[in-house]
């Protein structure tokens, strides 16, 4: 697990800064693991970052709802179809 994670390139969570591994040793950053909702969820933050707060900020998905058919639901909850028409919907700008 820990190979696939350190395998690919990686950012700090807060500044976007690469963060540099080499073999299984972080040089310029922390690997932090959290659990949500029984997910496991790993995150590199650079050491400046990781200086200025130990937290994990701004990590959950956002449940968008939107109007269908007269009544607001979640479009997760859509079928296929319709989440396909909500992304490829263009934003109306007065």
């Amino acid at each position: 697990m820990l190979e696939q994670i350190l395998d690919k390139k990686n950012y700090c969570h807060d500044c976007k800064k690469e963060i540099e591994v080499e073999g299984e040793e972080i040089k310029n950053g922390v690997l932090l693991a959290y659990e949500n909702g029984g997910e496991k969820l790993n995150v590199f933050k650079c050491q400046d970052c990781f200086a200025k707060s130990k937290e994990l900020k701004n990590y959950q998905s956002c449940e968008v709802y939107s109007r269908i058919v007269g009544y607001l639901r979640p479009v997760g909850q859509w079928n296929e179809g319709k989440q396909q028409e909500f992304k490829e919907r263009k934003e109306y700008k007065a």
